[in-house]
C-alpha cells in the first residue's frame, strides 16, 4: 500500500482535530485525580469553584465569569450528597456573582453539621468573601485576598447612592435618586442581616468570637471602601475571621489545572523551577536601610 501527499495531508488533518480532545480528556482525568488524592488527604468532601476569564472560540471576546444560579444547583446537590459527618472543603476562585445564589451556597454550607474550610489561593472577591464568611475556617495564601460584601445597584455601591441623599437637600434630589436610595437601605439591611447569620454560626462550634461580629458586620457591609478593595491575610485576621495562612501543595496543582486561555503571546513568562538555596544575592541598598513592613498576624 502506498501513499500519497494527500493521503498523508489528510491522516495530518484527522490527528490534528483530535489532538484538542485528546489534551481535554487528558486534563479532565489529571484533574478528577488530583481531586481524589486530596479527599482521601483531607477524608473529606472537595469542591471547587473556579472562575476564569473564559474567551469565545470564534470572535475571541473575553467573558468574565462569576457564580451563577447554575453553581448554586450544583454545589447545593455536591452538598447534599455529603454524609453529615463527612467535612466538605471548598476550593475558591471567584470575583463573586449573583446573590440570590450565593446566598444559597452559603445558607447550605451553615447547614452542614461537620466542619465547612474554605480554601483561598488568589482571591474570593464579593459573594466570593460571602461563601468564606461560611465556612468554620479559612485557609489562604499569604498574598490571597477577600473583599468588602457591601451591596451594589447596578453600578453604583448602595453606600454612595445613600450618601447622595445625605448630602443634598431633599428639593434637589430626583425621583429616581430618592427610589435608589430607599432601595439602598434595604439591600444593605438584608445583607447586614444575612453577614450576621453567617458570623453566628456554631455548627459544629461558635467560629467567630462575640464581640467581633458587629466590627465585621461594620467593615465588610457598610461601604466603608471601595468594592474592589484587596482585605489581606493581615488585615481579616486583625478583623477576628477564623484564618490559617499557608496552602497545601495540592491546591495550586489544582490550580494548574484550570489555566487562564491564552490568546496570543503570554503577558508572564517564567522558567517553572524553585531555585532553593541557588537563590541570587540581591545587591545591598544604597543610602538608609529600608523599612520592613509592619509584620501583623
Amino acid at each position: 500500500m502506498s501513499f500519497n501527499f494527500f493521503d498523508i495531508f489528510w491522516v495530518f488533518l484527522a490527528l490534528s482535530s483530535l489532538q484538542p480532545i485528546w489534551q481535554r480528556r487528558q486534563i479532565e482525568y489529571r484533574r478528577v485525580q488530583t481531586l481524589r488524592a486530596f479527599e482521601q488527604q483531607r477524608n473529606g468532601r472537595v469542591i471547587l469553584l473556579i472562575h476564569r476569564q473564559e474567551s469565545l472560540s470564534l470572535l475571541g471576546i473575553p467573558l468574565s465569569r462569576y457564580i451563577t444560579i447554575e453553581d448554586s444547583e450544583q454545589i447545593l446537590r455536591a452538598i447534599r450528597l455529603t454524609p453529615p459527618d463527612v467535612p466538605i472543603d471548598l476550593i475558591l476562585h471567584t470575583p463573586g456573582g449573583l446573590v440570590l445564589a450565593t446566598e444559597q451556597i452559603a445558607r447550605a454550607l451553615i447547614r452542614h453539621p461537620s466542619k465547612v474550610t474554605v480554601f483561598v489561593p488568589h482571591y474570593a472577591m464579593s459573594g466570593g468573601t460571602m461563601l468564606a464568611l461560611a465556612a468554620d475556617e479559612i485557609i489562604m495564601d499569604a498574598n490571597a485576598v477577600l473583599g468588602p460584601v457591601d451591596p451594589q445597584l447596578g453600578n453604583f455601591p448602595a453606600a454612595s447612592i445613600l450618601k447622595v441623599v445625605e448630602d443634598k437637600p431633599i428639593a434637589e434630589v430626583d425621583d429616581q435618586t430618592l427610589i435608589m436610595a430607599d432601595l439602598s437601605r434595604k439591600a444593605i439591611a438584608q445583607v447586614q442581616r444575612f453577614v450576621r447569620t453567617l458570623l453566628k454560626d456554631n455548627i459544629p462550634q461558635q467560629k467567630i468570637a462575640e464581640e467581633n461580629i458587629e466590627p465585621i458586620v461594620e467593615a465588610l457591609t457598610t461601604g466603608r471602601v471601595t468594592h474592589d478593595y484587596p482585605i489581606t491575610v493581615e488585615e481579616a485576621t486583625e478583623l477576628g475571621l477564623p484564618i490559617t495562612v499557608g496552602l497545601p501543595r495540592s491546591i495550586y496543582n489544582l490550580m494548574e489545572l484550570y489555566p487562564q486561555p491564552q490568546g496570543g503571546r503570554p503577558s508572564v513568562q517564567y522558567i517553572p523551577m524553585p531555585y532553593g538555596d541557588r537563590r541570587p544575592i540581591l545587591p545591598t541598598p544604597k543610602g538608609r536601610p529600608l523599612e520592613e513592613p509592619d509584620q501583623r498576624t
